[in-house]
């Protein structure tokens, strides 16, 4: 009998990876780790509820997206979805994205000079109707004192109206940025070594070579 895979029996194959995200952040860190996906973005109401904890409202938020695009997707090929939420957090408060250059502002304003954490949640939806894998990360981000007017020109740049606390780790932001105690891209937007781990064991990992952070 020659050798080599037996004809008419099934071969498993690996789920396709979908990020529910439209951070170009977290596509980058997932491409750069070495993952193959594709991208959709998910359209949910990001609302905190009442007596909410940070990492409760980020593992809502990102179950919600990953389920928002695995029912798109359907049931047909298996995939696994992937969510994400990101808060900055002072004190106890939840800081989310800045509503426009002001709040950016005097949100940055708050945070330099102190500590503050950063918590992400992260979300595998399996569309073969295996249970969700959902887990959030914590980092802790020092960050060093700004003046008034080097706070207004990184605003007025424009990086950080779509941030989280107002600021870009992997950007021009690292300028205000003491330490961060954890997972650095975690404070990006996706702890990666963490996510990695829990879609290995759903079947999917990068290439055989390929660094994770």
């Amino acid at each position: 009998m020659t050798a080599g895979r037996l004809v008419g029996y099934p071969v498993a194959m690996p789920p396709t990876l979908v990020l529910a995200s439209g951070s170009p952040r977290r596509r980058h860190l997932l491409a750069e780790a070495g993952m193959a996906f594709e991208q959709r973005v998910p359209g949910i109401a990001e609302d905190v509820f009442p007596d909410e904890t940070p990492a409760a409202l980020v593992e809502r938020l990102a179950h919600e997206k990953a389920q928002h695009i695995a029912r798109a997707l359907g049931a047909e090929t298996r995939r696994v979805v992937l969510g994400a939420d990101t808060v900055v957090v002072l004190d106890r408060e939840i800081l989310g994205k800045p509503r426009d250059p002001a709040d950016a502002a005097a949100m940055l304003g708050r945070l330099v000079g102190r500590d503050h954490r950063v918590v992400t949640g992260v979300a595998l939806v399996d569309t073969a109707g295996a249970t969700a894998r959902v887990f959030s990360v914590e980092s802790a981000v020092s960050m060093r004192p700004a003046s008034a007017s080097e706070i207004r020109d990184y605003v007025a740049g424009g990086e950080p109206l779509d941030k989280a606390g107002a600021y870009a780790y992997q950007g021009e932001g690292r300028r205000f940025v003491r330490s961060v105690g954890g997972s650095e891209t975690n404070v990006i937007g996706l702890p990666m070594a963490e996510t990695l781990d829990a879609l290995s064991q759903l079947g999917l990992a990068p290439p055989a070579g390929e660094a994770s952070s």
